[in-house]
């Protein structure tokens, strides 16, 4: 339904105007000028001719087929116009301009009628309030921007005209290449998630960035991308990632989320690259254009300076990738063939009076290491530099081998000859030798991505109508926020291993209990209307015998009794005391727009002061539980430090997992939360201390 916006074989232009300075004038002229190679209808009931092109006082008027309707007239003339365009058959409009729904509560039922006259002429709209939409493979230039890059197979969409002018002369500047730029202003109809699905088949766009401060359909918006991002590499820009709407909750996991949050936990999903600036936005972009993605992450670099060397060899260190081991003949060779005060190791120096026979050595040997996926070469100016001899050497290296190459060739006025060479011949040239490496980084995580099963199926014993039966028992005894006593069988039914526990309601219950369990005991206190029990004196641990059970129950009560007095309490529970092990976090919380979001961390009180978490969207593979538990900075707890055992990963993924189908199982579900969630040591398996859930209040 998209291609005629893009590939139109005629065109009319309504507010198409012959003075310059009106942005009717500006798109007319840069249409003509880009050398559209369809027919030109400009619409103009003041103009015979405009550009030399006959005009029109009306749609009407014109009597041929029309593709694309572009319309640059007040926003008071668009409901009319609308209504023309769909009387003559024409069914995609841009229209550039404003006065709708970003000017208030009149534009906004604007809008809403121009939106629904469009419905009614089956239409589809790019726009209002937007710069207009650029095809350099069909020669199409229907925007109001100054200068245009040349062509090229990277395409960007942006929820900002400004941004999208920016950018459009930033490449050209640049001498970067796009193939499609659309601005989308106000998505009253086409939203960026139809358009980027559009470029994943688009056959001239292998490349896709992106601005956006917002998405309207989240779920649609993952579903989209995460299908396109397996064919292309899909980076996006993206900003207002303030927290300031996010709404009230009563969890850790609802308090830690956020709408930064879950637009990270998105990206993630979709393997989508996020970029953090405009310079990054296009960098990352030509470097998936300029370069094959690599087969690894072994970097290998070559520099005629040592310090520029160190910095890229700290980058790596720092980053995913791996700094490139040599083989021995690679070594070898480089020892025989390269003077003794060049370093042959990674990064191999070729010091600062190399020439190009030198650097040309140092780069077949090294790319013929089959332990090299990528190239690196830093060349600072000397008197006896020659910048453009070695770009070429580094041109002649990339074709005969073909491995992922970055060039940081180091300055502006002795290396431009070179720089320029390099461009031409889609290598690379990143003044910053650690941005070079970042580069590198982001093509290796995407080959990464590409090649996890993402859709691998993982199968545990659920007791889905155990638990959906618990779940309503309790939205029809209209009890709403669920402690552990009431959320147990849930967690059960999810195949989460619980300690044994009793609730006892008053002291003498409290001992009988602990001796039947067996000490050491843990005491907990049991009210639907206490969510942080800690807080009001409602957890005691490690309690050895029935005295301190005794006391600990007496002073148990009258602590909460005293904090909480309008608190209902149905008991005390009594818990097996689990001594081996880590405390994490497992939770649940919906985003409005993304759904389901799970959050894990290291667990117990103070996993809000720490905020060590991460968040993944629901439903969650081996894959997202394996990195989402290595993400957090407390990792190597759980993987043992000095000589503590390493805790069971295997069952904590499979709890992640297990937690993260709950929240797509049971919508009604709001929050959900297991802490802690005892990991044993490796072989044990996992244990459920603590749960609570919040279920949706039917209004």
């Amino acid at each position: 339904m998209l291609n005629n916006f893009f590939y139109p074989q005629s065109l009319a232009l309504i507010g198409a105007s012959e003075s310059k300075g009106k942005v009717g004038h500006a798109v007319i002229k840069n249409i003509i000028d880009f050398g559209f190679p369809g027919k030109i209808y400009p619409v103009n009931p003041k103009a015979e001719k405009i550009m030399g092109i006959s005009a029109y006082p009306s749609i009407e008027d014109i009597q041929e087929s029309i593709d694309l309707c572009i319309m640059i007239i007040p926003p008071q003339a668009v409901l009319e116009a609308i209504e023309q365009c769909g009387k003559a058959g024409i069914h995609s409009i841009v229209i550039i301009s404003a006065g709708f729904k970003e000017t208030g509560t009149e534009g906004a039922k604007l809008e809403y009628d121009l939106i629904n006259r469009a419905k009614k002429w089956n239409m589809r709209i790019i726009g209002p309030n937007c710069v207009g939409i650029v095809n350099t493979s069909a020669r199409l230039n229907a925007t109001f921007s100054a200068n245009i890059p040349p062509k090229g197979d990277i395409s960007i969409v942006s929820q900002s005209g400004a941004i999208l002018t920016s950018i459009i002369d930033y490449a050209a500047g640049e001498n970067t290449g796009f193939s499609k730029m659309i601005s989308l202003g106000n998505e009253a109809d086409i939203t960026e998630t139809e358009v980027l699905e559009f470029l994943g088949d688009d056959p001239d766009t292998n490349v896709i960035a992106g601005y956006i401060e917002g998405v309207k359909n989240g779920l649609e918006f993952v579903s989209v991308t995460k299908e396109v991002s397996k064919r292309k590499p899909i980076i996006i820009l993206k900003s207002g990632n303030s927290n300031a709407g996010a709404r009230a909750v009563s969890s850790h996991t609802g308090t830690l989320a956020g709408t930064e949050k879950a637009f990270k936990a998105a990206f993630i999903k979709s393997s989508i690259i996020r970029a953090g600036s405009i310079e990054e936005l296009l960098g990352y972009a030509k470097s998936f254009s300029y370069q094959p993605i690599p087969e690894g992450d072994r970097l290998a670099i070559i520099t005629n300076a040592g310090g520029p060397g160190i910095l890229a060899a700290d980058a790596c260190d720092m980053s995913t990738i791996k700094m490139a081991s040599f083989s021995n003949d690679t070594i070898k060779r480089l020892r025989e063939s390269l003077p003794p005060l060049c370093s042959i190791y990674n990064p191999v120096d070729v010091v600062g009076d190399a020439d190009v026979k030198r650097f040309s050595i140092a780069l077949k040997t090294v790319a013929e290491d089959r332990g090299v996926d990528g190239l690196l070469v830093i060349l600072t100016p000397q008197e006896m530099t020659d910048a453009k001899g070695t770009a070429q050497a580094v041109v002649d290296t990339f074709h005969e081998y073909g491995k992922t190459t970055f060039t940081s060739f180091m300055g502006k006025v002795s290396v431009k000859e070179g720089a320029d060479f390099l461009d031409k011949n889609r290598i690379p040239n990143i003044f910053f030798p650690e941005k070079a490496v970042r580069c590198f980084e982001i093509m290796a995580q995407y080959k990464r991505g590409l090649e996890r099963s993402s859709d691998e199926e993982s199968s545990f014993p659920i007791n889905k109508v155990k638990a959906r039966d618990t779940i309503d028992n309790h939205l029809k005894r209209r009890i709403f926020t669920l402690g552990y006593e009431e959320s147990k069988d849930i967690i059960l039914s999810y195949d989460f291993p619980i300690p044994k526990s009793a609730v006892a309601q008053n002291t003498d219950e409290a001992v009988f209990y602990s001796g039947e369990i067996g000490y050491p005991v843990a005491m907990k206190i049991v009210s639907p209307d206490i969510l942080h029990k800690t807080d009001v004196g409602g957890v005691v641990t490690r309690l050895k015998d029935r005295d301190e059970v005794r006391n600990a129950f007496e002073k148990m009560m009258s602590t909460v009794k005293r904090y909480m007095p309008n608190a209902f309490i149905s008991g005390v529970s009594i818990q097996e005391m689990i001594t081996d092990g880590k405390e994490v976090i497992i939770g649940f919380t919906r985003d409005q727009s993304f759904g389901p979001m799970l959050m894990f961390g290291m667990g117990g009180i103070y996993v809000e002061a720490l905020k060590d978490v991460s968040f993944r969207l629901c439903p969650l593979n081996r894959f997202d539980a394996d990195s989402m538990i290595s993400e957090i900075k407390s990792f190597p707890l759980l993987k043992g430090i000095r000589g503590e055992k390493e805790c069971d990963l295997r069952s904590l993924h499979d709890a992640i997992i297990k937690f993260s189908y709950l929240s797509i199982d049971f919508p009604e579900i709001i929050e959900g939360e297991i802490n802690p969630l005892i990991v044993r040591p490796k072989g044990n398996g996992v244990i459920a201390i603590d749960s609570r859930f919040r279920l949706k209040e039917e209004i």
